[in-house]
């Protein structure tokens, strides 16, 4: 049984990764508009008040959690710069939250190529800010554009022991392999970016960490894949099966559909496929799925219309539209609105 909307009188749905960008990281987005578009991604991404707001009135969504386009902070090589526009982009945004605390949250950007840093930054941003976990988008190039170091490598360790240490989780975000690794893009550039590349780096990087051990050292450690899990809901068992026939060295105690199903949330974001949702609820359940549209690389009316055609039990709804993102960043009991009957 699917809910029926008109029942709730006002805006109810949690949404994250809905993005927004400043000054210093605005370009890094212009690859993935045509010329005839950048102009409205340009203000859409740059707008954190009157239109938003609006739009997420019209479709139902109380509040966003926002997040730094992509790569932005991870693409820049140089540590101090990295650090400098990190600390600029959080500041931002928490300067508009404070205009409509009732609306918005936010990730935090983490200049990872200085996990001493990144850790100051962190901490300024959930203690100070208010802020509800961290968005990275992926690797980071360290002291030359032409590197590329994933958080399961050894100098992340300390990073991680303080995110379990603030018990907030981490959205892992796509970005593109490096120009030198796309030879498999070689003349095929419509399949870089969000149509195909984000997928397969995020869901590699996605298995990296589980392999790492990194999941054994800190059980409780929450990790978010958006556009309904990178693809990972429907090959895990494959990865898990092949690994287990020959594990060639690896190291972590668990299968990774065991990581998968306990570390990991994945998010609706751009992927607004009714069966790709069934497969994943199949999978993992309905109770680790959050509500996301990737505004505004996709439209939040697109996302409700579909959300709001898809027929799925109203309690799996309700988890998905909010109840989860509510229990996975303790927000119960602080927001303004209530659903009736909850």
């Amino acid at each position: 049984m699917k809910y029926d909307r008109p029942e709730f009188s006002q805006p109810w749905k949690l949404a994250l990764e809905e993005h927004f960008a400043i000054p210093e990281t605005l370009g890094d987005s212009q690859t993935y508009s045509e010329k005839d578009t950048w102009q409205e991604l340009d203000n859409n991404l740059r707008d954190l008040q009157k239109q938003r707001i609006e739009l997420m009135d019209r479709t139902g969504i109380e509040m966003s959690i926002l997040s730094l386009n992509s790569p932005a902070i991870q693409a820049i090589h140089d540590r101090k710069r990295a650090v400098e526009v990190a600390r600029l982009a959080n500041d931002h945004v928490a300067q508009n939250i404070a205009k409509h605390p009732d609306r918005f949250r936010s990730f935090a950007a983490l200049p990872m190529q200085d996990p001493e840093e990144a850790c100051k930054e962190l901490n300024r941003c959930v203690k100070e800010l208010g802020f509800v976990g961290a968005l990275i988008n992926g690797y980071s190039q360290i002291g030359e554009a032409d590197t590329s170091f994933y958080l399961d490598q050894p100098q992340y360790r300390q990073f991680w022991e303080e995110i379990a240490k603030l018990n907030v989780p981490v959205y892992l975000h796509p970005r593109e392999p490096l120009p030198s690794q796309q030879r498999a893009y070689a003349g095929h550039p419509w399949l870089l970016g969000a149509a195909w590349a984000f997928g397969v780096e995020t869901a590699t990087h996605a298995l990296r960490l589980m392999c790492s051990g990194l999941f054994d050292e800190h059980p409780k450690l929450q990790i978010i894949l958006g556009h309904l899990g990178e693809m990972l809901p429907f090959a895990i068992w494959r990865a898990e099966h092949r690994i287990l026939i020959n594990p060639r060295g690896i190291t972590c105690k668990k299968k990774l559909s065991q990581y998968f199903y306990s570390n990991f949330w994945i998010t609706t974001s751009g992927n607004f496929r009714t069966q790709a949702l069934i497969n994943c609820i199949l999978e993992m359940g309905s109770d680790r799925i959050l509500y996301s549209t990737d505004y505004p690389f996709e439209s939040m009316v697109e996302c409700e219309d579909w959300f709001n055609s898809v027929d799925i039990a109203q309690e799996d709804q309700l988890k998905i539209g909010r109840l989860n993102t509510e229990r996975l960043f303790h927000l119960q009991g602080k927001l303004a609105n209530q659903i009736s009957g909850r």
